[in-house]
């Protein structure tokens, strides 16, 4: 079997004044999935939350069931097609190479979108348009960076970006559009990107902290803080319309991410750039200064 690649390392920051945007870029089929040596270590982390925490990491609302069969179905199908040296299948059953299981597509044993939540190590999110707009109707959920799932499932999107700053304001409208006009075919994607004193996969909690952080210094900076880096997919369902939003999430150390004079200082500008606003949002406030030290120290 052919070994799984190294992690990638996405640095999606730049030195540029701040700005709120979609940034999309399309990506092939093939890269629909990122598959590399965080597999196993990420399946068995997601493998415990789904039998230990489920409420807290798989919600779905009953007008899903078809856009969920179907994600699945078309999961499998791009596993397969592209990642045969991990993925096989005979007549309806799937064998995942990597984690020696077998599964039943056309009678699953779970729900279909918690099954392909099992297969990869993005998150799952299905997104349905609706009287208010784009309505975020399910979810296999192991990986959020500091939401909870029941506090967002059910709603528009306007409402679950309801705490983001400036998000009404500046993409509420953009995105809804996106969500109304995205084709059968392409799958659009974006990177999304923060600094956390946590390396934990799994974070429900941790917005709008002011304090704490004291243990942060410009000297031990790069290893008690992380980046934390989202890549994050869209592609329309061609049977259900429905939207399948993917979230892969990297957590990199800020010694392994941060290896080079041009990085630090990337990085640096754009945590200057951040608006008090997203700082507070994002938990950066308790530790900015400490991080900024350790980044011109570099």
């Amino acid at each position: 079997m052919r070994p799984l690649p190294e992690q990638a390392v996405h640095l999606p920051f730049e030195a540029a004044p701040y700005r709120m945007a979609m940034d999309l870029v399309t990506v092939p089929e093939a890269a629909w999935f990122e598959l590399d040596q965080a597999y196993k270590p990420d399946m068995a982390e997601r493998r415990r939350l789904l039998e230990t925490a489920h409420d807290q990491v798989f919600a779905a609302g009953a007008a899903s069931g078809p856009a969920r069969a179907e994600a699945l179905a078309l999961i499998a199908a791009a596993l397969t097609a592209h990642h045969p040296d991990w993925f096989s299948r005979q007549g309806q059953r799937l064998h995942n190479q990597l984690s020696h299981e077998t599964w039943d597509l056309e009678h699953p044993a779970l729900d279909p979108l918690e099954l392909a939540g099992r297969l990869v190590q993005e998150d799952l999110c299905v997104i349905q348009n609706g009287a208010e707009g784009p309505v975020f109707t399910a979810a296999v959920l192991c990986f959020p960076s500091r939401w909870r799932l029941i506090d967002k499932i059910g709603k528009p999107l306007v409402g679950v970006h309801g705490p983001v700053p400036f998000y009404a304001d500046r993409l509420a409208r953009p995105v809804d559009r996106f969500m109304r006009h995205l084709k059968v075919g392409p799958i659009a994607s974006r990177l999304n990107w923060s600094v956390l004193d946590d390396p934990a996969l799994f974070q429900p909690e941790g917005k709008w902290r002011v304090d704490g952080g004291s243990d942060v210094t410009p000297e031990n900076a790069g290893s008690r803080l992380f980046l934390r880096v989202e890549r994050q997919t869209l592609r329309r369902l061609p049977a259900s319309e429905a939207v399948l939003f993917g979230i892969r999430v990297h957590v990199y150390p800020l010694t392994q991410a941060i290896d080079r004079p041009a990085r630090a200082a990337a990085l640096a500008a754009a945590v200057r750039a951040l608006p008090v606003e997203i700082l507070r949002y994002k938990s950066v406030l308790p530790f900015r200064n400490a991080l900024l030290g350790w980044l011109e120290d570099r």
